[in-house]
């Protein structure tokens, strides 16, 4: 499964449109806000699904995943040279990117649960994460809203 992930070009915070394959909208991002990114995840009828909060004032960047209003889990940057790393500590997952930090694979020991390739020469953040249980789509989603908050705040 694919999801389109696409940053909006007019927006005060950060704010996305997610959509599948077929152009329909799967998720709704709106940034909120508050001391580091807060981002909520809506599903397309509205409804709140989901929230990513940057801690502040830690050392590496962290994401603290919360699914409807329960914490779930965090998302951390893991300290490299020269490729990216990051790790989830709610399901065993690891993401490591490329010395670009354009492409990066997120696995569950050796089996790969997704993709996440940037596409070049976009006027806005777009990403394309393809996703082999939809079930972790949402997840996955979250990921990639982190590291894009990561590479936002590095520049």
């Amino acid at each position: 499964m694919k999801l389109l992930f696409k940053q909006r070009f007019f927006s005060w915070f950060d704010s996305y449109d997610i959509y599948y394959e077929d152009g329909s909208t799967a998720y709704t991002v709106k940034g909120k806000l508050s001391w580091g990114h807060r981002l909520e995840i809506y599903d397309p009828n509205g409804t709140h699904i989901a929230t990513l909060n940057e801690r502040v004032l830690t050392f590496l960047p962290r994401f603290q995943i919360y699914i409807g209003d329960v914490y779930r889990g965090e998302i951390v940057k893991e300290f490299t040279f020269f490729k990216p790393s990051f790790s989830i500590d709610c399901n065993g997952w690891s993401v490591e990117g490329d010395f670009w930090q354009w492409d990066y694979q997120i696995k569950q020991g050796a089996f790969t649960v997704a993709t996440i390739q940037k596409e070049l020469f976009r006027w806005t953040d777009t990403y394309v994460i393809d996703v082999q249980n939809p079930a972790d789509a949402l997840l996955a989603l979250m990921v990639t809203l982190a590291i894009d908050a990561v590479k936002c705040n590095q520049k």
